[in-house]
């Protein structure tokens, strides 16, 4: 049973965002994340998720995200809703990033 649980754990995909943010943009960003993961979790596949935070140098904070997803299969249909969301306030996440000064490294991942 163990390798049965091991082996359906293999197959979930996990989108692991990390963000270096200026103190100045902290508040305005995380509004945004909060936002999005709310609607992330009402997506089908999702499993859980994490939005954790660490102080780095004086005056910006290193953010990471991460969604832990069923199937490769989930992920293509929650992008697609966090596009129309975005597209409904106007939201531009590259933007948002450029005039904060937010450096971002996004990437999707699986287990070993």
């Amino acid at each position: 049973m163990k390798k049965e649980r091991l082996s359906h754990q293999s197959e979930h995909i996990y989108r692991v965002d990390k963000f270096i943010v200026p103190d100045h943009a902290r508040e305005e960003f995380i509004e945004k994340v909060q936002a999005t993961h709310q609607l992330l979790k009402q997506q089908s596949g999702f499993l859980q998720d994490f939005v954790l935070e660490q102080a780095s140098e004086p005056g910006q904070f290193n953010i990471v995200t991460m969604v832990e997803w069923d199937s490769i299969e989930s992920i293509e249909p929650a992008k697609a809703a966090v596009k129309a969301m975005h597209q409904a306030m106007n939201f531009n996440p590259q933007e948002l990033f450029a005039r904060l000064d937010i450096k971002a490294d996004l990437g999707t991942y699986k287990q070993v």
